[in-house]
This record gives structure tokens, C-alpha cells and sequence, in this order.
């Protein structure tokens, strides 16, 4: 049979309770600057932002 899957459930997928809270970490919070330290983010900005250059240098010079 063809598109047939069996999934096994344990009882630690299922316990729905309340478990403690975790314990407050020592790091001090993380805000945005650390978010736009990360290299994914700043190449996808970089690759954003060039385009917008060529585009406003393409309409400013050439039309």
C-alpha cells in the first residue's frame, strides 16, 4: 500500500502537564543587535540592498 505510515505515540508525547519553569539563564538578554550580527541576515541585507542601488542608479543615469 502506497502512502500508508505508521507513527508510534510514547507516553512522553502525550503528557500534556505543566513541567517547571526553566531556570533564568545568567546571559544577559539578546536584542536586536545580535540579531543583525548573524551572517545569513547580513548577506541577505547586502544582496537586498545592492539591487535597490542598481535600481535607483539604472532610473537616476540611464532613463
Amino acid at each position: 500500500m502506497e502512502g500508508l505510515v505508521c507513527v508510534i505515540i510514547g507516553r512522553e508525547m502525550l503528557d500534556t502537564k505543566q513541567s517547571d519553569a526553566a531556570p533564568p539563564s545568567q546571559d544577559e538578554p539578546r536584542g536586536c543587535l545580535f540579531a543583525l550580527s548573524q551572517p545569513p541576515l547580513m548577506i541577505f541585507l547586502a544582496v537586498i540592498g545592492c539591487l535597490l542601488l542598481m535600481a535607483s542608479l539604472h532610473d537616476l543615469l540611464l532613463l
